[in-house]
């Protein structure tokens, strides 16, 4: 561990002396309206995707604020939002309203990175008046399904001030499931169960978000709220040949959030100030029944979380080459959840069942940022986070964790085309409040998976490198590196009753590990191989990773963590038929969960699809959609022992491969 950090502050210094020397040039990439204006975008999610050298990353699902928000940035600032994704939030945001985008690579004066090497800052025009649109779109599946939606979305600016007010009310599907076979054999290969599966499942999004921005105070004032009900069912038919019979499974998620931000930013001079509040509220409401000929199994869990954040932010710009900023964050999570787990009438006992989990975190951060010239940027800091988690109920405990976490960056840019990037880090991860609770698949799996709430959060020191080329004039490629030196690696780990026997398995700690990654990313105008106005866009991420299997001692990969994705993207535009169009690739992908008793393999298939959109008026864009049209397949295999793995004969592979189908989507949006 400490060669590998040696390394990267060794290669930090040598790439800061070499920048020394370089001829001036800025991080920052500037893109205004008229080079999208051949796309003719419809929002300002539209022209992000169109970014070259740049990959949209919506942000996490995290606890707190720090590290939650995406990599765009919207007048300067993170939205102060979680539920309402960044993508949603951009998709509201009209193209017309966009004076400008700028890619900001290795920071720039008055912009918070966010702990990130790469942002896109999107610069919304203040001109007043008003601009609406209203969208209707119907789904058409390939199981005869129709789900149709409606989207409003309207914004008023004046005098400083603005309103934004967003509806969404319509169905969606889940392109997890669909109709299949199924075959379960024992490793000699004898038959146990052969079947055809009709499974679908989808969603209802009936949205209502609003924000209001103001002059307030000398600064400027934001508020923002959303309410959004979601409610999601599931059905899956198993009709069996062998033997003859069936098994059914209804899983029902009946979900409702909400959320309330606000932010008020004021510069005083040299000094900008921004205070934040943000309060959520989630109430999921699961029902899982599966029924056979034999088993009658009924699961439920009612789960309430709420957060409570308050931050405060300050940045001083001491000279043209120093800068200082830190800030303040203060939270308070609490997670209800109670679970109930019937089996043929009998209650079936499950771990951290019932329980209560208060959380109250507190960070502090300062960071130094050094840009002695336009080619060189270094970003020196140091954070500090202290939690305290209590949990009652059928689990009673208290603990305080503390966490320091430092932190070096270095950008530095050669020449007008290139740029090196190295960051050294130390990252603790969230505790996730899923794993304190139990998961609904037991109910067609009969494995149990329990909740832990005496978790430690995911630590580990990251070294990154990445290399950036611009050529072409719109075109880029970027290569990275990292390495993770992993500590207290959250994955399932065996539950032991008090005789010390293993009887399910749990989210633990399971020790030290490693991982490693390789990005690629090419953005690339076509004009010079003969394609007139096309672009294309890929991804690729590589992932290696070994931890040590609790349940055998073995070392194996890091579950649920996919070895390979990759995305491709072509795009065209026809002005002369006022119409652009093109093809969306995405990878197959593959990921494993290794628990006490099996290990269940996920499998996709690549996807891909071809889109066209006009505009036959400058108000009138409609946009059809040929979706999946190779029909791809989502194998899940289980592979179950009698007891656990490492002492126990396997007794089957239970494969199920489900095809969600192709589909049109076709959807008509008018502006106002």
């Amino acid at each position: 561990m400490r060669k590998t950090i040696l390394l990267a502050l060794s290669a930090l210094a040598a790439s800061a002396q070499l920048a020394m020397a370089a001829e001036p040039e800025t991080g920052v990439i500037s893109y205004n309206a008229g080079y999208f204006a051949a796309v003719g975008p419809t929002t300002a999610l539209d022209m992000v995707m169109r970014l070259p050298g740049f990959t949209f990353d919506k942000g996490t699902v995290v606890r707190g604020l720090e590290g939650s928000g995406g990599n765009v940035l919207v007048d300067g600032a993170v939205p102060v939002a979680k539920n309402d994704t960044l993508d949603e939030i951009l998709r509201r945001i009209p193209a017309a309203s966009v004076a400008r985008i700028d890619v900001i690579r290795g920071g720039a004066p008055g912009i918070d990175m966010q702990g990130r090497t790469v942002v896109a800052n999107l610069v919304r025009k203040q001109t007043a008046g008003f601009q609406g649109a209203v969208s209707l779109s119907s789904h058409y599946l390939d199981d005869h399904r129709v789900l149709n939606s409606v989207r409003t979305e309207w914004q008023w600016r004046w005098n400083g001030k603005l309103v934004e007010l967003s509806t969404v009310l319509g169905k969606g599907p889940d392109d997890q499931l669909g109709d299949g076979q199924r075959i379960r054999v024992t490793p000699a290969g004898n038959v146990l169960i052969r079947s055809n599966v009709d499974a679908d499942a989808g969603g209802l999004r009936k949205w209502l978000i609003g924000a209001y921005e103001t002059p307030a105070f000398g600064g400027r004032l934001r508020l923002n709220g959303a309410f959004m009900p979601n409610p999601y069912s599931a059905e899956i038919m198993d009709r069996l040949e062998t033997p003859p019979g069936r098994e059914y499974e209804y899983d029902t998620m009946d979900k409702s959030q909400a959320e309330l931000g606000a932010r008020w930013s004021r510069s005083f001079g040299p000094t900008s100030l921004e205070l934040i509040a943000f309060q959520q509220w989630n109430d999921n409401d699961t029902k899982a029944r599966f029924t056979s000929a034999t088993i009658d199994r009924d699961f439920r869990l009612d789960k309430k979380v709420t957060e409570s954040v308050g931050r405060a932010n300050l940045r001083h710009k001491l000279s043209d080459q120093w800068t200082v900023e830190g800030f303040v964050e203060g939270a308070k999570n609490t997670l209800d959840s109670q679970t109930r787990f019937l089996q043929n009438g009998v209650n079936v006992r499950v771990p951290a069942a019932n329980v209560r989990v208060e959380e109250q975190r507190a960070q502090v951060a300062a960071a130094a940022i050094w840009r002695p010239n336009p080619t060189l940027s270094a970003e020196f800091g140091v954070r500090q986070e202290r939690s305290t988690v209590t949990s009652s109920g059928d689990v009673v405990l208290e603990k305080t964790l503390s966490f320091t976490k430092p932190r070096v960056t270095v950008t530095w840019s050669p020449d007008p085309k290139d740029q090196v990037r190295l960051r050294v880090e130390r990252e603790v991860s969230q505790l996730n409040f899923d794993d304190f609770v139990s998961s609904s698949q037991l109910v067609n799996t009969g494995s149990l998976l329990a909740g832990n709430p005496d978790l430690s959060p995911q630590q580990a020191w990251v070294a990154e490198a990445a290399v950036e080329r611009r050529f072409w004039k719109t075109g880029a490629a970027v290569l990275t590196l990292r390495h993770y030196e992993l500590k207290d690696v959250i994955d399932r780990a065996p539950v032991f009753n008090r005789a010390g026997v293993a009887v399910a398995d749990a989210p633990g700690n399971i020790g030290e590990g490693t991982k490693d990654e390789l990005v690629v990313s090419l953005s690339t105008p076509l004009e010079k191989l003969g394609i007139a106005r096309a672009q294309l866009k890929t991804q690729a991420t590589w992932r290696k990773s070994e931890v040590t299997d609790p349940a055998t001692g073995l070392g194996r990969e890091i579950s649920i963590l996919h070895p390979l994705d990759w995305e491709l993207h072509f795009t065209q535009d026809l002005p002369a038929w006022k119409s652009n169009w093109g093809i969306d690739l995405f990878s197959a992908y593959r990921e494993r969960a290794f628990r006490l008793t099996e290990i269940e393999t996920k499998k996709s298939e690549t996807m891909f699809g071809v889109f066209i959109e006009a505009k036959p008026r400058p108000d009138l864009i409609v946009r059809t959609e040929f979706q999946n049209l190779g029909a791809r397949d989502v194998n899940r295999i289980r592979e179950v022992w009698a007891g656990p793995r490492a002492t126990s004969a396997q007794l089957y592979t239970d494969s199920r491969n489900l095809q969600f189908g192709r589909a049109l989507f076709i959807r008509v949006r008018k502006i106002f």
